[in-house]
């Protein structure tokens, strides 16, 4: 056999190639679906100046004065008045549990203190978790509400050289007032560091059995397909809480994240979250046939979870049908809880919502897990 170059045996080695690639559908898949997932998100979906911001409005009067502050606002695009209430408590529990950006309070006396020049005053509150998310809205808006309120009392004429005097809007960042983007990012790293690690590792707990040829010793065995999956799941339960222990400590000690919150009440979050991502590895586990293909399906699930979930961008600067796509990722909520519970000290009432769902996957996930290997074993 020649040892220089031999076409024929090159065209040989590319049909083999091919005939290989072709019977290994998830690689392929992924080689054509990664580059389109992040062609549709990063081109359609990803927006760092989130626009339609939903707010709620504090006030008693409905003056013109204060109709005319509210409509300055919406026409900026930044604020979507979705909740009218009567007091600060109920406009307190909305932001709470992240149900507005935005708190807007305008005093009862306000139209009476702008009609005697007594230098009328807005409160604006802003959830700062997500220093980026707040920052448009609020650089645009002392000029626009100043402005507004002139035309109002017709003096449109005045606008440019009263604009600073004639209204004093106040700005709280609430829950971080620095606007130190550590507070969003380091709570957030939690889900993710878990997300990219249990699925992974646990994905590889039945392909690796087959790859080693000792599946037949693990169905031989005298356990039912309940005790196989508890066995197999429950040891990546302790690594994540040791990864949970160094992500914490690290928190607190190197980037002084404030924590105000219930601790028990987050590891509780912390153990329905780790214990879909473990559920979600082992279903995957009974879907691909090598490690290779496990590895490759959970990169395929944790790119769209990344973009999606808010951590890397806003999720509220999002159109709304990638909003929707958000919502079936665990970590969305998961980033939901762990940031309400360290930066806002939500109790259990304002997060519920966000458990409930986590709950629901850890136990859909189950069920997917078991029917798959379930249908395996015959």
């Amino acid at each position: 056999m020649s040892t220089l170059f031999s076409p024929g045996r090159l065209s040989a080695m590319l049909i083999k190639e091919v005939i290989q690639m072709r019977r290994d559908r998830v690689t392929f898949a992924m080689m054509l679906g990664v580059p389109l997932i992040q062609l549709i998100l990063f081109g359609f979906a990803i927006n760092n100046d989130p626009k339609s911001l939903p707010a709620a409005l504090v006030t008693t009067s409905h003056d013109h004065y204060t109709r005319a502050m509210v409509s300055a606002m919406e026409i900026t695009g930044y604020y979507r008045f979705d909740h009218v209430v009567q007091s600060a408590a109920e406009a307190e529990a909305l932001i709470e549990n992240g149900t507005v950006s935005f708190v807007v309070t305008i005093p009862s006396d306000f139209a009476r203190r702008v009609e005697r020049g007594d230098h009328p005053q807005i409160l604006i509150e802003a959830d700062a978790t997500d220093p980026s998310v707040a920052s448009g809205a609020i650089s645009t808006l002392g000029t626009v509400a100043s402005q507004a309120l002139l035309r109002e009392q017709g003096a449109e004429a005045q606008a440019q050289r009263s604009a600073g005097d004639a209204l004093e809007v106040i700005v709280h960042r609430r829950y971080n007032p620095e606007g130190i983007t550590q507070y969003n990012i380091v709570p957030g790293l939690l889900g993710v560091i878990l997300q990219m690690t249990m699925v992974m590792m646990t994905s590889m707990a039945l392909t690796r059995e087959e790859e080693r040829g000792t599946m037949e010793n693990l169905l031989a065995m005298p356990a039912s397909p309940v005790e196989i999956m508890l066995g197999k799941v429950l040891p990546y339960l302790a690594v994540g809480g040791v990864q949970v222990v160094v992500v914490l400590g690290a928190a607190k000690l190197l980037f002084s994240v404030p924590f105000v919150g219930s601790m028990p009440l987050l590891l509780v979050s912390i153990l329905v979250f780790v214990l879909s991502l473990v559920l979600l590895g082992y279903a995957i586990s009974t879907v691909a046939r090598t490690q290779m293909q496990a590895m490759q399906l959970t990169v395929f699930f944790f790119l769209p979870s990344l973009l999606l979930s808010g951590f890397m961008f806003p999720y509220r600067g999002m159109p709304d049908w990638a909003q929707t796509l958000g919502e079936i990722f665990p970590l969305t909520h998961f980033l939901r809880v762990v940031r309400a519970v360290m930066l806002k000290g939500a109790d259990y009432s304002a997060i519920s919502g966000e458990m409930a769902v986590l709950i629901i996957f850890a136990l859909g996930l189950a069920a997917v897990a078991l029917l798959r290997f379930r249908n395996t074993l015959d």
